[in-house]
């Protein structure tokens, strides 16, 4: 095995040629350490390691070594063989860069009966949005991209919501990605806790929109 050298190997093949059981088993011990030492920068002491440590030893030795080690060889057969493939849940997600909770989040938007709490919570999920948007693009994003992509995830089931809401400023990248790091915080996983959040994030944007209303008179 290349990581541990020609030297290593050396030593190897010479405790194969050790008769006496009981000297083989005292010299792989003393190996075993030496192979510790040759990688200083692990400081993994794990049984787990040291299995591995153990391992490397009994393939450099092509699994003739017979010792009383602390570990049984492993199989011949299990050496370069390929993990499992593990199978990734994708969702079919429409936007991969809003993620699976972004469209749960709007289920939930379209679900809510009351009017008043479907548009705090689309708003909360259209700022929310715009911080994943700007952290996995270095542009700045227009908010209609934004109110489009919420038309699109909903199948227009919140068309009028997003018509009444778009009429305003979704505000600075700075304000999504404080409602983006409000989503991801450890207190924000309960429902109560959830709707809390989004109605303090969302506080800013209702001022606007007030604000704004007063200019238009």
């Amino acid at each position: 095995m290349k990581e541990y050298g020609s030297s290593v190997q050396k030593l190897v093949d010479h405790i194969l040629t050790i008769d006496d059981q009981e000297k083989r088993t005292k010299y792989s011990f003393i190996l075993v350490e030496l192979m510790k030492q040759i990688h200083p920068g692990m400081k993994d002491n794990s049984q787990d390691y040291y299995k591995k440590l153990w391992d490397d030893l009994y393939i450099m030795s092509n699994f003739k070594l017979d010792v009383q080690g602390p570990y049984p060889p492993p199989s011949p057969e299990s050496v370069g063989r390929a993990p499992k493939k593990v199978n990734y849940n994708q969702h079919f997600l429409k936007f991969k860069h809003y993620g699976r909770n972004v469209e749960l989040l709007i289920l939930r938007a379209m679900a809510e009966e009351k009017e008043e709490e479907k548009k705090l919570l689309v708003a909360y999920i259209a700022r929310l949005m715009k911080g994943f948007y700007v952290t996995w693009n270095k542009d700045s994003v227009d908010d209609s991209v934004i109110w489009q992509n919420i038309l699109d995830m909903s199948e227009n089931r919140l068309s009028a919501v997003v018509q009444e809401l778009s009429q305003e400023n979704l505000g600075h990248a700075r304000a999504a990605n404080n409602a983006r790091n409000a989503y991801s915080s450890n207190d924000f996983g309960t429902n109560n806790n959830r709707n809390q959040n989004y109605r303090k994030n969302n506080n800013n944007f209702r001022n606007n929109r007030n604000f704004n209303n007063r200019n238009k008179k």
